[in-house]
């Protein structure tokens, strides 16, 4: 079995796109942009087949597109609940977790957050939200649709996401300040399923450092104008 067909058995290449995540990808179902709709589009014209691009509203439902076999690759943050089931690449492009909290909030550092008796809110589902529920000892993470909402909604203690979302709800909200210094480094790469060979896993880690050493990624983050991520380091 070639790589072609251990990958995209289909004949068609299917890309699971998360518009969730408004750092890696911009747009509506029927019109998606992005770094992840670029490398998706890249891959599928290396390969010379198809490309169908699978979108959804959040990171647990392209996790689950992948988990169901609904989609070839996916592009979701390595994370170790994810690694049974997703066989990952390095990751091409490195984000912030940061937390939120209402200006008159006691809470003057990321460190401050985790004690008895302050709940966060969190996207369920999100990058975030596992590294949260892992590692919080003593606070509380509640979840909602976004983080931001059940802050707003359940006037919660804090609010955890993406740095430059986060920071954009915060000017449009008011009474809100971000915390220092970020909580969390999200590291963003291409999956597939741990079904396929490892050469086929070796060759889209392969692709994603050629993408990275050719000045790819960075330029696709240009033209979305997303200063917010960076390119991730040679894997």
């Amino acid at each position: 079995m070639d790589i072609l067909s251990d990958l995209a058995p289909t004949g068609t290449l299917r890309a699971s796109i998360n518009l969730g995540n408004p750092v890696l990808a911009q747009g509506t179902p029927e019109s998606p942009s992005g770094i992840t709709v670029d490398i998706a589009r890249e891959l599928s014209a290396q390969l010379g087949i198809p490309l169908e691009l699978l979108c959804f509203a959040a990171a647990r439902e392209s996790f689950a597109a992948m988990e169901q076999d609904q989609a070839d690759i996916c592009f979701l943050a390595i994370d170790p609940a994810r690694t049974e089931s997703v066989a990952f690449t390095a990751p091409y492009v490195v984000i912030e977790g940061a937390f939120a909290v209402p200006e008159m909030s006691p809470l003057v550092s990321a460190a401050d957050v985790d004690r008895p008796g302050v709940r966060v809110g969190v996207k369920a589902g999100s990058a975030y939200d596992l590294h949260l529920s892992r590692t919080l000892k003593h606070a509380e993470v509640v979840r909602g649709v976004e983080g931001t909402t059940v802050f707003t909604e359940q006037q919660l203690d804090v609010a955890a996401g993406i740095r430059q979302p986060l920071a954009d709800f915060a000017a449009a909200q008011g009474g809100v300040r971000l915390l220092e210094p970020h909580f969390m480094e999200i590291r963003q790469a291409v999956g597939t399923t741990r079904s396929r060979r490892e050469q086929t896993v070796a060759y889209l880690h392969d692709f994603v450092e050629q993408l990275k050493a050719s000045g790819f990624v960075a330029e696709s983050l240009g033209r979305a104008g997303r200063r917010d991520a960076t390119v991730a380091p040679p894997g």
